[in-house]
């Protein structure tokens, strides 16, 4: 089924959606379950397992902090990023842990959350187990939880219906398109815009116009500030590799850029370059982010949002045009491939927001549907093979710096796009199903296991 807008953009906090905001969910998931059954108050003892590339790079994503966290009833759009290292020293001092706010245990972050690098869950890269027991020491209740990408988790039974082909839960959409040359055909029939398709099915699902532009204006806000306040902080970034905050500096060096220095790069292009580390910066130090469609490839759609409005005038109507386009890419690419980087390596993160902004940008500067389309074909295409290796399972190096590149290469994409007339050799469902092909073929080391590429080639510290 076609992913709604607001499943795609989802407000968290850093520095993962699949590493942080996945496991605090799938924690208060696992916690609500045993309230509905009436069971939370019999829970004595509570232990997780982190698998896969949950376990490979979980403590430099925050996996375990994520857990506490989810563990004590905080959720990731509305727990404040400033008080998360008081809540979880709190739980540390007091080697107990009030679940979902309510029944206390004892809780030992050391003891009771285990990085099992031994075992790879079998449905997916990012697995847990949660197992609660009573105060005789039998099991009250079990589950294995998959965080998907995207900060998207799935029970095993979910993740396996899915991955059989089964239908997902939920009401008949008017535009359910399970590929591109299916979306266009049905927006050439309809006479309709992507952004319209995606409205009419936002509608579907129970939400009024008013509410969506609320909703789409909400998401759009949230990434503005991300960008404003990653440009008011300086420092060293959080994690031990003693990566400097430089997004304000880059911002002051794009306005005070001399028009005659050819060899800096264009002014316009600058801006975008450190809008987009300024949001990746604020996710490696843990702040309010916007899933787009992950947190490691987050600052691109918001740099390229900022572009939309300052370089190219864009409004609000433009702005919520921008996010539709972009969410009809980013559903068929979820939809046919993957947005994760334990699955897919960094392709699937920076690719896929590269080209969900291009086709945002080109949807809301006048393109049609064929353009758009293409426009998100160029910005994946030149994505393709790209590793995830984060140095010290930081989302720090290279990640930051590639939503930049991502940035600039979307409006490339768009530019180019809209350039033309819609036709091209390779259509998006070509490249989508390319990404999934190197993805799959890509060995472990190269997606989000820090065990390949510039993890290994380059020191720590």
């Amino acid at each position: 089924m076609t992913v709604s807008v607001f499943e795609l953009f989802k407000i968290g906090i850093g520095p993962s959606s699949s590493h942080t905001v996945g496991p605090m969910k799938a924690a208060r998931a696992f916690l609500q379950g045993l309230e509905e059954a009436g069971e939370l108050s019999r829970v004595a003892r509570l232990s997780v397992s982190l698998h896969g590339s949950l376990a490979a790079t979980g403590r430099g994503h925050a996996s375990d902090t994520a857990v506490l966290l989810g563990l004590a009833g905080e959720e990731p759009e509305t727990v404040d990023p400033d008080r998360v290292p008081a809540i979880v020293a709190g739980i540390g001092e007091a080697g107990r842990i009030a679940l979902l706010g309510r029944h206390e245990i004892p809780f030992l972050r050391d003891r009771d959350i285990r990085f099992n690098m031994r075992e790879r869950m079998r449905l997916h890269a990012n697995g847990m187990r949660f197992l609660a027991r009573d105060g005789d020491g039998r099991d009250l209740a079990a589950a294995e939880i998959y965080s998907i990408g995207g900060g998207f988790v799935a029970t095993a039974a979910e993740l396996a219906a899915a991955q059989a082909g089964g239908a997902p839960d939920g009401p008949a959409l008017p535009f359910d398109f399970a590929s591109a040359a299916a979306m266009l055909a049905q927006g050439e029939a309809a006479g309709l815009r992507l952004s319209e398709m995606m409205q009419a099915n936002e509608r579907s699902r129970g939400l009024d116009d008013s509410e969506i532009g609320e909703r789409l204006a909400r998401i759009a806000a949230v990434m503005a500030g991300c960008i404003d306040r990653g440009l008011a902080q300086e420092g060293i970034l959080p994690g031990g590799l003693k990566v400097r905050r430089r997004a304000a500096g880059l911002l002051a060096r794009a306005e005070a850029q001399d028009g005659a220095n050819r060899a800096a790069m264009p002014q316009e292009m600058a801006r975008v370059s450190a809008w987009a580390i300024a949001v990746n910066e604020e996710n490696a130090a843990g702040g309010r982010v916007v899933t787009a469609p992950t947190n490691g490839a987050a600052g691109i759609i918001p740099a390229v949002l900022r572009h939309l409005r300052l370089h190219c005038g864009g409004d609000d109507a433009a702005v919520a045009e921008f996010l539709l386009a972009a969410a009809a890419i980013g559903a068929l690419i979820k939809r046919n491939a993957a947005i994760s980087g334990a699955e897919l390596g960094c392709q699937g993160e920076v690719g896929s927001a590269c080209a969900m902004a291009a086709a945002g940008l080109a949807a809301a500067l006048g393109g049609s549907n064929a353009q758009v389309e293409n426009a998100a074909e160029i910005g994946l295409e030149h994505h393709l093979g790209m590793t995830c290796d984060p140095i010290a399972g930081l989302v720090q190096v290279p990640c930051i710096e590639r939503n930049a590149m991502g940035a600039v290469t979307a409006i490339n994409a768009a530019s180019l796009a809209l350039a033309g007339d819609g036709a091209h050799l390779v259509p998006l469902d070509a490249a989508i199903e390319t990404m999934r092909q190197t993805g799959r073929d890509m060995k472990a080391k190269y997606r989000e296991t820090s065990r390949g590429g510039l993890a290994v080639n380059v020191p720590n510290c």
